[in-house]
């Protein structure tokens, strides 16, 4: 995932007529959108959702600053070079994604 997300990234960057300020933030198949935010320190979070969700970089953000900050980086038990194995953060993730408008409460 991160050679692709990479890869879509720097074309993005060359291709833009413009200076991104934003960067890319995001891409669609016909099955799903794919979501990207990277933290000024360049932590990167990714979540996938159905295409029609719009730009959802304020959840992802807050996802960051909310619960990864807090449960993670303030977290003096949490190793920040491996895999976060805290199963507090685990659960308020789960717990956040949850809440979001955009999560399927069941499929039909």
């Amino acid at each position: 995932m991160y050679g692709m997300l990479f890869s879509i990234k720097s074309f993005a960057n060359r291709i833009s007529p413009t200076d991104l300020k934003e960067g890319f933030t995001s891409f669609r198949t016909n099955n799903y959108k794919c979501h990207f935010y990277e933290t000024p320190s360049g932590l990167k979070f990714v979540m996938n959702t159905d295409v029609p969700v719009g730009n959802i970089k304020d959840d992802l953000h807050q996802l960051y600053s909310s619960i990864y900050v807090e449960y993670v980086v303030k977290n003096p038990m949490c190793d920040m070079d491996k895999t976060v194995q805290s199963e507090l953060f685990k659960n308020k993730l789960d717990e956040y994604v949850r809440s979001l408008a955009y999560f399927p409460l069941s499929k039909s």
